[in-house]
C-alpha cells in the first residue's frame, strides 16, 4: 500500500523527468498491430467441382476447345501427367499425382480422405480401375475454359459439364455416350445439367478436381 508521502514522491519523480503521470503510465499500454484484411488480389477460392447449370448468356455458351495448344503450358503438362498415371492401371499412380497438388484435388462430397480407397468401393468389380478409364474418356473429349478472370477460373472436361444436354449436336452426342449410359442421360435432363465425372485444372496448373455427382 503507497502512503501519502509515497505517493508524493513517486508524483515529484515524474514530474521531474519532464513526464506528465498519466503520459508516463501510458507509455507502458502494451502495443497493438492493425490486422490488414487481405486484398482481393491475394485471395484465392478453391474451385470445388459443384454442378454448374449451363446457361445461355445472350445466346452464347463456351466456346468447345479439342486442342491441347489452346491450354496454358501449366495445364497442358498437368493433364499429361494425371493421363499417364490413369493409363498405367494404377491407382498409386493417380494418387500421387493428385498429392502434388497444394490440396488434394476433390475426388468426393461426402467425408472421404483416401481417393484409392473411395474408387475401389465405387467400382469393387474392377477394383477400382474403372475410375482411371473414365478418367482418360474424360481428358481425350472437348474441354472449355470457363470463369475466366475470376477465382474459380478453371479448365474443364469434358465440355458437357458447360453445354445444355439439349443443345448438343448429334456428334456431341456420341462422344457423351462414350461417358454416359442412356439412362444417365434421361435423368441429366431431367435434373438440368450433365452430373457425372468432370476434371478441373486452374490456369496455374494446379488439379483441382474429378468428382461426380455434387
Amino acid at each position: 500500500m503507497i502512503t501519502r508521502i509515497g505517493l508524493t514522491v513517486l508524483l515529484t519523480a515524474l514530474l521531474a523527468g519532464g513526464v506528465a503521470p498519466a503520459q508516463k503510465l501510458a507509455q507502458n499500454k502494451v502495443k497493438t498491430e492493425t490486422i490488414r484484411p487481405p486484398s482481393p488480389g491475394e485471395q484465392k477460392f478453391r474451385n470445388e467441382g459443384h454442378v454448374v447449370a449451363p446457361t445461355d448468356n445472350a445466346g452464347k455458351l463456351p466456346e468447345v476447345l479439342t486442342s491441347t495448344a489452346d491450354l496454358p503450358p501449366a495445364v497442358a503438362r498437368t493433364r499429361e501427367r494425371i493421363l499417364a498415371a490413369a493409363r498405367s492401371g494404377e491407382l498409386t499412380k493417380l494418387f500421387a499425382v493428385m498429392k502434388e497438388a497444394p490440396t488434394i484435388p476433390v475426388f468426393s462430397f461426402s467425408e472421404d480422405k483416401d481417393p484409392v480407397a473411395f474408387w475401389k468401393a465405387n467400382y469393387p468389380d474392377s477394383e477400382g480401375v474403372e475410375a482411371l478409364s473414365i478418367l482418360v474418356n474424360i481428358l481425350e473429349t472437348g474441354f472449355v475454359h470457363v470463369d475466366a478472370g475470376t477465382p474459380q477460373e478453371i479448365y474443364l472436361w469434358p465440355y458437357f459439364a458447360r453445354i445444355p444436354l439439349k443443345a448438343l449436336t448429334a456428334q456431341q452426342r456420341v462422344e457423351l455416350f462414350r461417358i454416359i449410359t442412356g439412362a444417365d442421360y434421361k435423368d441429366m435432363v431431367e435434373f438440368g445439367a450433365y452430373s457425372f465425372y468432370r476434371l478441373g485444372i486452374a490456369p496455374d496448373g494446379t488439379w483441382q478436381f474429378y468428382v461426380a455427382g455434387d
